[in-house]
Parts: C-alpha cells; structure tokens; sequence
C-alpha cells in the first residue's frame, strides 16, 4: 500500500460531512418508521467468535430495559402517530431480559406484530420462558415471529461461529418453536466462502429435514448477513454512489428503522439510528422519537444519518444486510 493510499484508510470515517478524498458523505433520511428495534441488554449465555456488538456472559454495556421504559415508547408511538408496525427485540439474549415476555406482551396487545432475534439455546427453554411464549402465540398468532441464529446449516461451522454443541442445542430449541406453531424464521451468516445459492442450498436441506416452515429461498424467512469487520477497509459512500450502486437511501436500514438501547450508567434509555451502532457515542439521536427526527449535528442532518461507519458501508450499502424488511416493501 501506497503512502497515499495508508493515509486515506487512516482518515476514512473521520469526518461526518466529508470523506477522506473530499466528497460529501451520503445521508439516509427517515423514509418512514416501520420497524422499532429494542435491545434488551448485551447480556448472553454464549460469546460468539464474531458477534456484530459484542455480547457474552459478562458485558453488560447495555444494560437490561425494563418494561416501563419500553413501554414509554409504544406510548409515544400511540400519541404522535409514528407508522411503526412491528417492535423488534435484539440483544444480547432477549430471553434473559427477566422482563421479555412482559415486554412481548404490551407490544402485541397494542397491535404491533413482534420479532424476537434469539439464538435458542436454554433461555428461551426454560418452562417460565415457553410457558409465556406459548400463551401469547395461542392470542396472538403469527403477529409473534421469533428468528432464531444459525450461523451455518453445518454443525462445524455454526459451532466454530458459537461453540462446541451449540449446533444441535440450537437445533432442538427451533424443533420445539416448530412443534408448538410459532412463525419462524432463521438468521445465517455468509463467511464461509460458498455462494448464496449454496448456502441457501445447505438450508434448504437441513429444513426439510427437521420439518421447519421456513422458506430457504425467501429472503426473510432465511436472512443471511453478511460478515462484519469494523477495522477491514471498506469504501466509503458518497451521493454520488447511489447511482453508481443503483441503490436508494431509501432502501437501507436507517431508512425505517430506529433502536432503542440502554447503556450502562445511564439514566434513560436513547435512541440510535439502527441496531449495529451501538457502541458509538456520537450516533446517539435524543431520548425520544421525537428527538430523534430532528436530531442535527455531527453524525445527523436534520434527522437524515450521515453514513460515517464502516457498518454502514460494509453491511447495509455493500452487504445489503438490514436486520427487518426495508419500509418500501
């Protein structure tokens, strides 16, 4: 690499307005709010090789939410008229939030269709945990999705990704989701060097083996994400790319999307421009949604977001990576 080239990665991402050549970095304004993201701590049973925000049994960054806090903003919604549709819970481990299921239950009896991203190990398996799911699906239905994370249809490699014997526990939770009628979907992970239509090839066969109703080749019920690396080089996006990618602003995730997090030390929970950013200060938009459309400064414009992450660029612009279905669809 070149002097020039060293000093250009260096001083990519530094600035929210320009990027390292000059060129005014891309926005995505807010397209229309469909899907509110929740993230119930970053607490988890296991510790990924590779997780997108770093959860595991002792990082507690994000702190649980409680009920009462998530609830404020299912009240809010209700009150400015936000076209917010489906909640969705992250993590972390979502079912170790002890406040999981009270949470699930405010947002379907409001009318929001709920998505739960866990991996499906033994804390959505406790009775207290399924007893609670099992009554809100027999309410509520396929308003009530839960993804669950299977890294690879192989047990080598979704146990490389999550640790020895996580494969066929994983496996046992999503029999028992699909036994007891729940919707389901799976998330995968695209870094082990197959093409697309292998992996969803090697999906496709393990879920007609165990008799899931998942559909491989639809692209929401197998999500597959591409890997992340904050610290690999990656182009940054200028408004000038969208034509060049034959893409619009509108299409990525910060286009109808906005998540809720609670940070250690913090009095109230804020709100941030989407699920991956969680660990930068500076994406911070506001404790309210209120706040947040009109957030200016820094890293917002107005409300739009400046795209001044590698996330942004590898996984949403690059990867077409989006945690829920893009609001124009």
């Amino acid at each position: 690499m070149t002097d020039t080239a060293l000093s250009a990665t260096i001083h990519k991402f530094a600035d929210p307005d320009r990027t390292a050549d000059g060129q005014r970095r891309a926005r995505v304004p807010l397209d229309r709010l469909r899907t509110l993201w929740i993230n119930t701590g970053t607490l988890c049973n296991i510790a990924c090789r590779n997780c997108y925000i770093e959860s595991s049994p002792t990082n507690d960054a994000l702190v649980y939410i409680s009920r009462s806090e998530a609830a404020a903003y299912l009240d809010e919604i209700a009150q400015d008229g936000w076209p917010v549709t489906e909640i969705g819970f992250t993590g972390g481990e979502p079912f170790m939030n002890p406040d999981m299921i009270g949470m699930l239950t405010d947002t379907l009896e409001r009318g929001f269709s709920a998505l739960v991203l866990t991996n499906g190990l033994q804390p959505m398996m406790r009775p207290g945990i399924q007893d609670g799911l099992l009554a809100l699906r027999k309410v509520h239905g396929d308003r009530l999705c839960v993804r669950v994370s299977l890294d690879h249809y192989t047990e080598e490699f979704h146990d490389e990704e999550r640790g020895p014997g996580t494969f066929y526990k994983t496996l046992e939770g999503t029999d028992w989701l699909a036994a007891n009628g729940f919707s389901i979907a799976i998330a995968g992970r695209t870094c082990w060097g197959e093409t697309e239509l292998e992996a969803r090839a090697g999906y496709a066969a393990l879920l007609a083996s165990r008799s899931w109703p998942v559909t491989a080749d639809d692209v929401d019920s197998l999500v597959l994400f591409p890997e992340m690396d904050a610290h690999a080089d990656v182009p940054e996006i200028t408004d000038g790319c969208w034509e060049i990618l034959k893409q619009s602003p509108s299409e990525m995730m910060c286009a109808s999307s906005r998540m809720i997090v609670k940070r250690r030390g913090d009095r109230n929970p804020v709100v941030l421009p989407c699920t991956l950013l969680t660990d930068v200060p500076a994406f911070s938009m506001g404790t309210t949604l209120a706040e947040a459309a009109t957030a200016h400064g820094e890293m917002f414009d107005q409300g739009a977001v400046k795209l001044c992450h590698p996330h942004c660029a590898r996984f949403c612009v690059l990867g077409g990576g989006a945690c829920s279905a893009p609001a124009n669809e």
